[in-house]
């Protein structure tokens, strides 16, 4: 399956760096993009790459398109490419939040009634490292079509196929939400060299302690609060923490942060 990226900024390259660590996919991906210079630093990391600056080019031999440009630059991009697609056959994915399937199929009325299978898809950065969630919609596609790019982001980490209307939520949970939990990780950081440790060791004290909760939450397939009972004994430490971090609006914070990442919130 050979698939191109039209796109080398942040998730145009986090995808090709997810998607080159995986032997299925080695010398099968191309990106393209204006700048010659970044997509240069990009192959540099990843020798296994093709890079073009043309769009057309990249799109005339890949199975599969992905779009990560900015929402700004979608419609032009779909208008430059579209006539050249062999619409049967090439899936098109496009990744830019707030272009619903409606505009992209509209996008693609110009290719004399042909619309190729269309995904809006919402992933976060760590696509970069196999550890991404993706939130996955389409239209005009068939069951072959599907299989192809639930393959390629099962590849980039957990996927999840929703109804469109949720994908502003999804995007808040965990493309906006991955920034939310390094914030966290920022301030307890801070706090652990406010109580002694090097920076280095309190980073390295956080994630693996974040990790520890992930992995514990997954197998015990629980509620987080039965996690949290476990270590709140009467009158203990654990307890006066997190009723402190309560009087200061925690939970209510999270909350309001998320929801506020959604349109229209």
């Amino acid at each position: 399956m050979k698939i191109s990226i039209i796109g080398a900024g942040n998730m145009g390259s986090a995808i090709a760096c997810g998607l080159a660590g995986k032997e299925v996919f080695k010398g099968n991906i191309t990106v393209s993009d204006a700048s010659l210079p970044k997509l240069e630093e990009l192959q540099k990391g990843l020798p296994g790459i093709s890079i073009c600056r043309g769009n057309v080019e990249a799109c005339k031999c890949a199975d599969v398109i992905i779009l990560a440009v900015k929402p700004f630059m979608i419609k032009n991009v779909i208008e430059e490419i579209r006539d050249s697609l062999d619409c049967k056959r090439q899936i098109v994915v496009s990744i830019a939040a707030g272009i619903g399937l409606k505009a992209l199929e509209e996008f693609f009325s110009g290719t004399d009634g042909r619309t190729p299978a269309i995904f809006h898809i919402i992933p976060n950065t760590a696509v970069k490292v196999g550890a991404g969630m993706s939130f996955i919609t389409y239209s005009n596609a068939d069951e072959e079509a599907k299989e192809k790019v639930l393959e390629i982001f099962g590849n980039l980490g957990e996927t999840m196929v929703v109804d469109e209307k949720l994908l502003d939520a999804g995007m808040a949970l965990s493309s906006c939400g991955i920034a939310y939990i390094f914030r966290y990780i920022r301030a307890a950081v801070e706090a652990g060299v406010e109580l002694g440790f090097r920076p280095a060791e309190a980073q390295r004290i956080i994630s693996q302690t974040m990790n520890g909760a992930v992995i514990l939450l997954e197998k015990s397939g629980g509620h987080p609060e039965q996690e949290i009972d476990k270590v709140t004994t009467a009158g203990g430490l654990t307890i006066k923490g997190l009723n402190t971090m309560e009087e200061s609006g925690f939970s209510a914070a999270v909350i309001k942060g998320i929801k506020a990442s959604v349109k229209g919130n």
